[in-house]
This record gives structure tokens, sequence and C-alpha cells, in this order.
């Protein structure tokens, strides 16, 4: 792998069934060593592996379908589907639903299976329903959501049903078998497509569907075969999707047909394509409060030059909060939290798109924005004294919008998570002058402390802390000041303090 790396040629992983979810834990494997193979040699350029997998089982749930879209790695896989094989589909149900008939179907689906079977027409049959009873019960709940019904009892059930948590995630293929394939990205859309494609025209079709959803398993070579001849039609716009299945049809409608999807089938697809461009739509009205944060980021960034100026800790100023300027400070605090808050709830609702959280323009103002305000919401919480009502702040009183953007940055970064706790070194510092009122108590805290300064000197050393930490009458200078002498003269941080 890494010589043919080494030669820049794509890697393209693949596999038939199960063989599907080990190319693609493969493909993730290797694009999270993607830039080690990049860092070996900067100076050539490396082609992006591929995935393809045919008639694979699903591989994860909804939060891997998340995280590879936020990395933007979702577009290198790609899933062919016949557009009745139950294998892509059976993981919809749980596992302890399927146990009876799945071993008779896994071994004649083997085609290193030793024993002669006829065909099982019982076992396909009692496979099926199950399977797509239980893919019925998913893609209804996925549909309330994304029509936005939030019926209570519709979520009371679900706490008696057991729904299974897999998900599809990238490019699906799907085979409709009149020689056109219908390509679709959105991953709402496909598991619609997955329930809604296999669905019966009628009940005396059952034995027969329920036995080509285990054959078409093995069509993949012959359906695929001269590739260049077969229409492709690709669902970007889903919301303009013709809603009516009239036998007639033609384009778009006609494909639709020969995927077997009902106009309900269709509502849900529209549903899937007006939601992702609603988070677009936020996604742009989130862009726009762009220069609302560069102004409040400017103004808080001018209080604290004006702090410095005065030889005190802008964070020691706000505590104090004497004057107009620490007031007006703390207005501009308060409209950041205002419009970060509104991101995070939209973000907790997944009411963005997924890749937002790895956007690096937002990544910086999310990073610039955590270093330059939390230590003022610090400063504000132990004015007000909440520790004594919530507890520490770190334990207790921590936003959520400097905890989403700290984990934008390390994500990014791929460092481990709590890496860049810059922004809560004022935090750690009054909880250890609390802890440290009896300095009897130091032995306790030492390796804490020790651990704290080795942090504070990288960071101070890399410009993620500012030198006011170190100003005479600062907080923190009072407070080390008061350790023991010994510590003191050893400490790695005494070279800052002293000059």
């Amino acid at each position: 792998m890494v010589k043919a790396v080494t030669e820049r040629k794509q890697i393209v992983f693949t596999g038939h069934s199960s063989a599907g979810p080990i190319a693609v834990l493969m493909t993730v494997w290797f694009l999270e060593n993607w830039e080690n193979f990049i860092k070996s040699d900067p100076s050539t350029s490396r082609m992006p592996p591929i995935c393809v997998t045919f008639g694979s089982p699903l591989v994860g749930d909804f939060i891997i379908n998340h995280a590879l879209r936020r990395e933007s790695w979702s577009h290198y896989f790609i899933h062919f589907v016949m557009r009745y094989d139950i294998v892509p589909r059976v993981l919809l149900a749980p596992l302890s639903s399927l146990e009876p008939e799945l071993k008779t179907i896994l071994d004649f689906l083997n085609p290193k299976c030793t024993i002669h079977f006829q065909e099982p027409t019982r076992e396909a049959s009692a496979l099926y329903v199950t399977v797509m009873s239980n893919a019925s019960s998913v893609a209804s709940h996925a549909a309330c959501h994304l029509m936005g019904n939030t019926n209570k009892l519709s979520d009371t059930l679900l706490s008696f049903i057991e729904l299974s948590p897999y998900r599809p995630f990238g490019t699906y293929v799907f085979c409709t078998g009149d020689r056109e394939l219908v390509v679709v990205k959105n991953p709402d859309a496909v598991l619609q497509i997955l329930f809604y494609s296999s669905q019966l025209s009628s009940e005396v079709e059952g034995p027969e569907i329920a036995l080509r959803s285990v054959k078409d398993h093995f069509n993949y070579q012959s359906e695929l075969q001269n590739l260049e001849t077969k229409g492709v039609a690709h669902f970007d716009n889903l919301e303009g999707l013709p809603l009516s299945s009239n036998v007639g049809a033609a384009g778009l409608g006609l494909v639709l047909n020969n995927l077997g999807l009902s106009t309900r089938a269709r509502l849900c697809l529209c549903a899937a394509g007006e939601l992702e461009k609603q988070k677009r739509r936020n996604q742009d009205k989130i862009n726009k409060k762009k220069t609302d944060i560069e102004k409040g980021l400017l103004a808080l960034e001018g209080y604290k030059t004006r702090c410095e100026a005065g030889r005190v800790s802008y964070y020691d100023a706000l505590k104090l909060s004497k004057d107009t300027d620490d007031f007006n400070a703390n207005v501009r605090r308060l409209e950041l939290a205002g419009i970060f808050d509104e991101i995070m709830e939209m973000l907790k609702r997944y009411e963005l798109p997924d890749e937002f959280e790895g956007h690096r323009e937002w990544i910086n103002i999310g990073t610039r924005y955590r270093r330059i305000v939390e230590p003022l919401d610090i400063a504000n919480y132990y004015r007000h004294l909440k520790n004594e009502d919530t507890g520490p702040y770190m334990k207790r009183g921590r936003p959520k919008r400097y905890r989403y953007t700290q984990r934008w940055l390390e994500y990014a970064l791929k460092i481990s998570a709590g890496s860049s706790g810059e922004s809560c070194f004022w935090a750690r510092i009054e909880d250890l002058c609390l802890r440290t009122i009896n300095m009897g108590l130091f032995e306790d805290v030492k390796e804490e402390i020790l651990s704290l300064e080795k942090q504070v000197e990288k960071w101070v050393q890399n410009r993620e802390l500012g030198d006011d930490i170190f100003f005479e009458d600062s907080t923190f200078v009072k407070w080390w000041k008061k350790l023991p002498q010994l510590h003191r003269s050893v400490s790695c941080i005494s070279k800052f303090i002293n000059n």
C-alpha cells in the first residue's frame, strides 16, 4: 500500500456482501492515516482513495455518517445496491429478530458452503417480512423527523420498540433492473429508498419478491456489465422530484416508477431534500453574523489592550468591574454569547450542514472567540460567586459554546481531547486558589500544579496565553507567590514571573 501511494497510484478498496464493511473500514483507516502519507513526502501530490461496495450491509450509525460528512470524506464511498437485494437492508432489523432464518440464508449465499440447498423460499419469505417490517419502523420514524413531526406519542412508542441504529452514508447507486442507475448522495433519502424501493405491489408477489431479494445479491456482475450503455439519473434536486406516479411518466418520473417509489416515498425524498436545503439556508444566516462577531471581538481585544496598558489583566478588570469600560466589555461578551449559543443550538439539533464544524474559517473564528471571551465568562462566574451555588466552572458552569469550539480545533489538529484548554486557564487558577487556601494541603495538589505550570509554559511560548497573566497584581501571580518557596524556586514558569 505504501508503495502504491509513493508511486501516486489511486488505491481502491472494494468488496461484495460481507467484504463491503471490511472495505469501508479499511478506507476509513487509510483516510485517518492519509496525512501521515502526505507528510512522508509533501513534495508530491497524492490521489485520494475510493471505496466501492456491492450489496454491502450497512456499517455505521448516524454518528459515523455525521463524522464522515464533517471530515468531507463521505464522497469517497460508493455503494451499489440492487433494487431488491436484502443484504444492504438486513441490518435495519435487530439481529435478534433475524436469527431463525439468517443462518440458512447466509449458508445459501456463501459460495464456499458445501451443503446442497434447495431454494430457501420459506426462509427467504420470513426474512423478507421481518426485515421490511423493521425497515418500515426505521423509515417512518426518520420520515417524521424529516417532515418536522414532533408527535410525543411517537417518541413514547420508541421506548417500547427496538429500532436499528444502522444508517447509510456515502453515495448510493441503485440498480433498477431496467438498465437504469440512480445516484443518491443524501443519506436521509437513501434510507427511504432502501425501504420503499423493495416494497410489494401486491401480496401475490410476496414469495417471488422474497426469493428475488436473496437471488439479487448474486446479480451485480451481470447487472453492471457494460456500464457505459446504462442510463444514469442523479437525484441531486430532491425537492423538485415529480410526485405523481402516472404509468406514462417520462424522465425522472419514469426512473422513480422503475424504482417502485410511491407518492408517499417521493414526499419523503422531497422532505429530505428540503431539510438539506434548510440546513444550507441556516448556514447562510449564520455566515451573515460574521461581521457582528468580528466587531465584538475587535472591541474586546481593544479592551484587553487598554487593561494591559494599565498593568491589569483584563480578567481581573472585568472581575472587579469598576468603570464603564468594564461594563461595555461585559455587554459585548453577552452579545457574542447570544450569537454563539444560537449556533450551538443549531448544531445540537443538527440544523446545520455536517461539514460546518470542519470549515477552517469557522474553526479559526471559534478559536479566536474562545480565547478572548471565555476568560471574561470565567471572571463573571466567580465575580458573582456562582461556584458557591453551582460548583466549579469546569465541572458545572462551562457553556457548550466553548466546549464545542475547543472540540472543533482539536479535531482539526488531530490532537487529544482537552489538549487545547488554554482558555480555561483562569478557571483552573480559581479552583486551585480555593483548594490551597490552607497551604498545608499543597502536597495534595502538587502534581496538578506542576502539570498546569508545564501547560502554561507551552501556552505562553505559543502565544496562546498573553503576558498579562504575569502582572504583579494578577489573581494568578498573587496565588502563585503563596506557594512554598522550594516549589517556586524550581518552577518552569518562575522565569516569566521574575521578569
